[in-house]
């Protein structure tokens, strides 16, 4: 039956497309989707109604991609906007808008699996950008497949097989600030089996001051068919990463000295992490089957305003089930996470431990379980109704400085239910209806030491919008209100001691989402997206109607292709019209801007191509981020800059980056 998704292959040629579809043999199977490629069937895909966006190597292939920033920059509704190196903030919908450091409100995986601790934080910069093969964006209640259920969704970074890339890639690049970055791959096939490993090294002074960075990552899987109707996958991944922080700036600082730092406690964030996992993939005829186990190990050594000292080990199993009977399709899972955190903190004597001054040991349980059921009741339409169960638990023992024990276990139920039609075979308009829930993490329960008492966020979603194609244009559009209770908020009370967190009473989270892309001739597409973010509090006692902080109200990204195949030039602009508020109390809101980009690249003998980086071409000064505070006075001389002053971070600077990569020979 000719489909949307079957028509829309054809948009799988033009890079610039918001709405792609392509087939994949994923384990042995021809799948054929739309704004996704991981391993599932055509229908699996069918019945998303909501914002969904794939993401492939080739959209950021010419871009230095050192962190998630660079490969999601033209995503709608995505915020990621770099703080330093490879942290960045980031955010679907305004989840976790406040938090100034690590994740939170997104589920974040690696070939389906979690990379967030069992508790839900997480830290981004395990997941590199450079070695993935695409990365798949669930907006909202869309993060279903694998069973998430926040404000903001999830993101999975898919790794290729030896079965897609076998032979030998290079990849090295370099530039401003003592950059260097090294990636070597290889992939093989034969018969049954098939392998893929990829060794990458990161070096850099960073852009600012103590900003030096050193990473060495390592991915791999390994593919075996058991059978006809077995297939198993196992996946290594370790990352050693070395990051000296800069810290935040006081505004006049940010914008006229962006490159200052901070070497105070010489504040840093290493992590040495290994995560394994396996998921094997059974079709039992009506019935097909994802079943998998994995286990992620993690030292995180942090000077901040302590030194941080943490060993965690988080195990978790999964499965995954899909069965159609007629007009009526039926897929349940079920996630269950288990971690372990033996939490140190010591003074900080320059970067290095000095007395022990906390010692606990932390464990959460998390399991989410989901079922949803999918009916036909016409050709072009389809009806969806499902829910999400969470079961979580909390507990810190604390043995220093004094023994005590806090607990708390959580409970919650968000049930969705939309409708798909496809008016003609390339365009889907959708719509859902849906509740949402986010469990507090021990950075939000365990403010510095003791629990404190904080309720799950909770929120009624709605969403509506249509993708696809018409003419010459790609369109991607999605608009969405939800009314959030209990958002967990945080504020900054002194720049050296990480952000109080505590449950708002009624806010509100709506915005547009659009991506657009257009072929105007074989020699010359363009692209770009424009993200309409208006969060704000409602009726609340102490901040009534604000905004809240930290996003701006308009974001827009566009970028245009001129060239053939052979070489590219591509300029770019990152427009925030009017700047975010930096506080609650909506007192300060920092300056707009524009930053302009270029990328290039040619291929100069038959696999191998020479491609170039630019950004900031103007050296324009900006604020990027923000670290929320309740109440700002930029004119108030007797406030401290190093009270609540200091929680500026600049847009990148000027930065020119050139690279090459090959691929060597291909095995079949």
């Amino acid at each position: 039956m000719k489909t949307f998704l079957a028509v829309s292959t054809a948009l799988a040629a033009s890079w610039s497309n918001p709405a792609v579809a392509l087939e994949n043999d994923d384990e042995d199977a021809t799948i054929v989707v739309v704004g996704d490629r991981e391993a599932e069937g055509e229908e699996e895909l069918r019945n998303r109604p909501g914002g969904i966006d794939l993401v492939t190597a080739e959209d950021f292939e010419d871009k230095q991609a050192v962190s998630l920033r660079d490969a999601l920059a033209l995503s709608p509704g995505v915020y990621a906007q770099p703080r330093f190196g490879q942290e960045i903030r980031l955010s679907i919908r305004g989840s976790g808008i406040s938090r100034g450091y690590h994740m939170r409100g997104i589920t974040l995986l690696q070939d389906g699996v979690p990379i967030n601790l069992a508790d839900d934080n997480g830290d981004f910069q395990e997941l590199d950008p450079s070695v993935l093969d695409r990365l798949e964006v669930y907006r909202g209640a869309n993060a279903f497949r694998f069973g998430g259920a926040t404000l903001g969704g999830a993101i999975n970074g898919v790794t290729p097989r030896g079965r897609d890339a076998s032979g030998i890639a290079l990849r090295v690049v370099g530039g401003s600030f003592h950059t260097l970055r090294g990636q070597a791959e290889y992939g093989f096939a034969r018969d049954s089996v098939d392998g893929w490993l990829a060794i990458s090294g990161d070096w850099s002074d960073g852009e600012r001051e103590h900003a030096e960075r050193r990473g060495l990552r390592i991915n791999g899987n390994f593919g075996l068919a058991l059978s006809d109707n077995v297939n198993t996958r196992f996946y290594v991944n370790t990352n050693t990463i070395r990051q000296k922080l800069p810290g935040s700036l006081p505004y006049d600082a940010a914008l006229s000295t962006p490159e200052r730092g901070n070497f105070l406690g010489d504040q840093a964030r290493d992590i040495d992490s290994l995560r394994l996992q396996s998921r094997t993939l059974f079709d039992l005829d009506a019935i097909e089957l994802e079943a998998g186990a994995f286990i992620n190990a993690k030292s995180l050594y942090h000077p901040i305003f302590q030194v941080v000292d943490q060993k965690s080990l988080d195990r978790g199993v999964f499965a995954r089930a899909v069965h159609e009977a007629g007009a009526v399709r039926i897929n349940a899972g079920v996630t269950a996470r288990f971690g372990s955190n033996h939490s140190r903190r010591f003074i900080n004597i320059g970067g290095e431990r000095g007395a022990l001054t906390f010692d606990a040991e932390l464990d959460a349980t998390t399991i989410d379980a989901y079922g949803e059921v999918q009916y036909e009741i016409l050709s072009r339409m389809k009806l969806i109704a499902g829910g999400v169960y969470t079961h979580g638990t909390r507990t810190q023992e604390i043995a220093f400085p004094a023994k005590s024990i806090g607990r708390a276990s959580f409970d919650q139920f968000s049930p969705r239910i939309g409708a798909l039609w496809s008016p003609r075979d390339d365009v889907e308009v959708f719509a859902n209806f849906s509740r949402s829930h986010e469990l507090p993490g021990f950075i939000e329960l365990a403010q510095i030491s003791s629990f404190v008492p904080l309720a799950p966020q909770r929120a009624w979603s709605a969403e509506a919008g249509a993708r696809g194609r018409y003419g010459a244009i790609d369109f991607d559009l999605t608009a969405y209100r939800a009314k959030v209770t209990g958002e967990m908020l945080q504020y900054t009370v002194n720049s050296n001691i990480p952000a109080s967190t505590f449950n708002a009473e009624r806010t509100i989270h709506q915005g547009i989402e659009l991506g657009l892309g257009v072929q105007i001739a074989s020699w010359l597409s363009a692209r770009g997206t424009y993200t309409y973010n208006d969060f704000r509090f409602e009726g609340d006692s102490q901040y009534g109607d604000n905004r809240l902080p930290v996003i701006p109200r308009h974001v827009i990204h566009a970028e245009a292709r001129l060239g053939p195949e052979s070489w590219h030039l591509s300029p770019s602009v990152e427009w925030v019209p009017q700047g975010a508020f930096a506080d609650y109390s909506n007192t300060f809101r920092t300056a707009g801007y524009a930053s302009l980009g270029l990328t290039a690249s040619c291929t100069i003998f038959d696999q191998i191509e020479v491609f170039a980086d630019a950004r900031n071409l103007l050296d324009h000064k900006a604020i990027g981020d923000i670290s929320a505070v309740t109440s700002y006075r930029f004119d108030d001389p007797t406030t401290p800059w190093n009270e609540g002053s200091s929680i500026f971070n600049p847009i990148e600077r000027r930065a020119v980056f050139i690279g090459v990569r090959a691929r060597i020979g291909s095995e079949g």
